[in-house]
């Protein structure tokens, strides 16, 4: 590539004068150039880049090479499922008859697109066991903040107005304490034991008749199992208050069990992680929001009411009322529907199992040469806390980096924040036994470099278009646009 012209900002091979376009002259009356009213005129010509077309094409073209996505290669960010899309989604997505419909046309004109609103409701509430679900949030801390409104609304409606508290573990996604101080409640923190788990004992006393809910995720943010939701469920019921399950994890759990058999009253799905749909860079995204049975009135409208046929309805005197524009990111859901049933019941319940495998594999395989603070079998996901040998000084940020220069995503890096050094893996049931073998072998001879050439391990990435960039500079002195 040549980096003088592709390395650089459009703005910088901009040349005056440049056109990439050429219009035609206006044949057609109304407005022109010459005849717009001068006080809808700039003062100014806007600064714009000047560029001839092959010149753009090339750009951002070369540009969009340097991204990296799961169709690139092998993506083990833990905590976010970025799994493969598979390209019959995209298909579906891309149809016409879907593509290009309008939120406004008549409930009559889109009696397809009901059916898949209709449809995907009724296999989330069979994949979970709740009663109902709504797909109008647009991500999974939307999905958090409308089910922490639902279980507000239910308390409300009893008179029980002084449930305020929200428990929520030391593990937690960030989002959890986020979605509940913006829904007007306080946050209540609850350890973990050294194991990683909820600490049932530190609970306790956390109990009373104003917790209003308790966040959990399972598997958590360790990629374990909470093994005492029994009994975790039963305490928070018996002091009245409600039982939120965070779905971030979902995947591990396919065909294995359900969040309402566990005892959870409200839930959220993050559908573009557990149902394959693409997402990262702000969206799109959507977080449907599930309830046991007697909490559906409780849901935002609008509701899909099933008569002569489909409709879009808004009559229910105790529902949130609208959380959303209209009814959630379409595309998205029918990506995930697509996905749903080209697996079906068969193919949905190897998910969990098989993501579980590819996550213990990894782990038996690298636990020798990075430390794993929590030994026994994981879920979908585990936790390192760096490598084994600290002597030499290269940190989790240094393993990250170097990863880059081997083409491969790095994990999640810093979080959960119960570890000093956490790196976080993920790989999804998706991948082969040769791409993580690949995977394994890489990381295992970053280790030996952190020992026989440290140095190139702290400088790195050394391969990548940006080199190692300072990060107390970058944020102590951001440079957020170009000077024109």
């Amino acid at each position: 590539m040549n980096n003088r012209l592709y390395g650089n900002l459009i703005f910088e091979l901009s040349k005056p004068g440049r056109k990439g376009y050429s219009l035609p002259k206006n044949n057609f009356g109304g407005y022109s150039v010459d005849n717009i009213p001068g006080h809808l005129k700039r003062e100014t010509d806007a600064m714009l880049p000047e560029c001839d077309e092959l010149t753009v094409v090339r750009h951002y073209t070369n540009h969009s090479n340097n991204n990296f996505g799961v169709n690139n290669g092998f993506y083990p960010l833990g905590s976010c499922t970025m799994k493969y899309n598979p390209v019959v989604n995209e298909e579906i997505a891309g149809m016409q008859a879907f593509a290009a419909l309008h939120p406004l046309q008549p409930d009559f004109t889109v009696q397809g697109a009901l059916s898949v609103y209709k449809g995907l409701q009724q296999a989330l509430c069979a994949l979970t066991g709740m009663g109902g679900f709504t797909l109008n949030p647009y991500a999974g801390a939307h999905g958090e903040l409308v089910g922490l409104m639902v279980i507000r609304a239910y308390h409300e409606s009893r008179g029980d107005h002084k449930r305020t508290k929200v428990i929520v573990p030391d593990s937690a996604h960030g989002t959890n304490p986020a979605s509940a101080a913006i829904s007007g409640m306080e946050v209540v923190e609850v350890k973990s034991t050294a194991e990683g788990c909820v600490d049932v004992e530190a609970l306790k006393p956390l109990l009373g008749d104003d917790v209003a809910a308790m966040m959990m995720t399972n598997p958590n943010t360790l990629g374990l199992f909470e093994r005492n939701i029994p009994e975790i469920t039963a305490l928070v019921h018996e002091c009245g208050g409600l039982m939120y399950y965070d779905g971030a994890n979902l995947n591990a759990m396919l065909g294995i069990s359900r969040p309402a058999d566990m005892g959870f009253d409200v839930m959220h799905i993050n559908l573009h992680k557990t149902f394959s749909t693409p997402h990262g860079g702000g969206g799109p995204g959507a977080g449907p929001v599930g309830v046991r049975n007697g909490l559906e009135e409780f849901l935002p409208v609008p509701f899909i009411h099933d008569g002569e046929m489909l409709t879009m309805t808004e009559e229910n005197e105790h529902s949130l009322g609208r959380i959303s524009a209209f009814a959630g990111n379409f595309l998205v859901a029918l990506r995930a529907y697509t996905y749903i049933l080209t697996l079906g019941r068969e193919g949905l319940k190897q998910v969990g199992t098989l993501a579980t495998l590819n996550a213990n594999y990894i782990k038996e395989r690298l636990k020798d040469v990075y430390e794993l603070p929590i030994p026994g079998i994981c879920k979908h996901e585990f936790v390192f806390n760096g490598l084994k040998d600290k002597s030499t000084g290269i940190t989790t940020m240094d393993v990250a980096k170097r990863l880059l220069d081997y083409s491969y995503h790095a994990p999640t890096i810093y979080f959960p924040l119960l570890f000093h050094e956490s790196l976080m893996i993920e790989p999804t049931e998706n991948e082969s036994k040769e791409t993580m073998d690949a995977f394994i072998d890489v990381m295992r001879k970053i280790a030996e470099e952190a020992i026989s050439e440290p140095e190139t391990v702290h400088t790195a990435p050394h391969n990548t278009p940006i080199g190692r960039v300072d990060d107390v500079l970058a944020a102590k002195q951001p440079v957020l646009r170009f000077p024109l």
